[in-house]
């Protein structure tokens, strides 16, 4: 067996394969602090609240974290800041160790291959990404699998563009950062990240209308479709604006790499949207919108957006994870036969 995992600043998904099926467990990125008492620890173990008691404190973790921030008036803290583990959150690294634990499990067997991705560093930030993937391979590696970073936007291809030979344009539009990485035929040309995504747009848009950050996150998830009819006063009509503004900046970004790169202009290529934050109604037609006003030198052939975007990166984290135990299984298979034939 072999496991993929979306470390993602909003949500942690893992990928396994039973059967037929591609199997998903997912936790919410993040965790509130609530005043610790002995009736509310009862009532959240009975519950099956995922938490911890610290001192005289309790965390509540992942998907519950957002109906008590709510509920008690808090914003929720996240172990991750723009795609990356967070420096600012002291409590970053035991909180995000325990998610994972939640996310992925124990390893079916020792040392099973697992692949966790790993966002590109940004071009448009001094950001590093080495501590935080390096931190990530320990957790992993110390529960017992053998882990390997991937790049995100690599994971994308090998997900939603199999049919085309893994060549083509993939962009995963996350919470803390976008990542865009084009391959051809399976070898990436060009990989980059912003430091730009949904947790920009919620914050952009929360500052703009006076609402709780968590509010208008709760907004954009609950059913919020890029309509092109959305009253512009509210907080629908903020997060269209910076949804709209994010395009632009993606795609300009895009641009000037494939010039620095020099990429070949005789490319067609497909493009492949993807990510939680490209979940809304809407996003691909707006997309296509923006991509037809950019000058891209090298031909799209079509625009594709995941049937299910949130899972893309830890499908496709699966698929290189499963190829990578495939080979090594062939190998030794063909060190067994020429064992054989030694002894003949």
């Amino acid at each position: 067996m072999a496991k993929g995992l979306d470390v993602g600043t909003m949500n942690l998904i893992s990928a396994q394969q039973e059967g037929n099926d591609t199997v998903f467990v997912q936790q919410r990125n993040s965790f509130v602090e609530i005043e610790y008492s002995d009736m509310a620890e009862r009532m959240l173990s009975r519950s099956d609240v995922l938490h911890i008691r610290k001192d005289e404190d309790v965390y509540v973790l992942g998907d519950d974290a957002l109906n008590f921030a709510n509920i008690f008036n808090q914003e929720t803290r996240r172990p991750m800041s723009q795609g990356i583990l967070s420096s600012d959150e002291q409590s970053a690294i035991p909180m995000m160790k325990l998610i994972v634990e939640q996310v992925v499990g124990s390893p079916d067997h020792p040392n099973e291959k697992l692949y966790f991705s790993s966002p590109a560093d940004p071009i448009d930030s001094q950001l590093s990404t080495l501590y935080h993937q390096k931190t990530i391979q320990s957790f992993l590696n110390e529960m017992g699998y053998d882990a390997e970073p991937i790049n995100e936007g690599m994971a994308v291809i090998y997900s939603d563009l199999a049919d085309r030979d893994f060549t083509g344009l993939g962009i995963s539009f996350g919470a803390g950062m976008t990542n865009v990485c084009l391959s051809y035929y399976a070898v990436p040309v060009m990989k980059f990240s912003v430091a730009r995504g949904g947790d920009w747009i919620d914050e952009q848009a929360a500052q703009a209308t006076g609402k709780p950050v968590d509010k208008v996150t709760s907004i954009k998830e609950d059913d919020f479709q890029l309509d092109f009819e959305t009253d512009v006063g509210g907080v629908e009509g903020a997060l269209s604006i910076y949804y709209e503004n994010l395009l632009d900046y993606v795609i300009g970004k895009i641009q000037e790499e494939v010039d620095e790169e020099d990429i070949e202009e005789g490319l067609d290529v497909p493009v492949v949207v993807t990510g939680g934050t490209s979940s809304p109604a809407g996003f691909k037609k707006l997309f296509e919108q923006h991509l037809e006003d950019a000058s891209i030198p090298f031909s799209i052939s079509d625009v594709q957006h995941a049937d299910e975007p949130m899972y893309s990166v830890s499908r496709g984290a699966l698929v290189a994870a499963r190829s990578e135990e495939e080979e090594a299984g062939r190998g030794g298979a063909d060190e067994e036969e020429e064992e054989v034939e030694a002894d003949d």
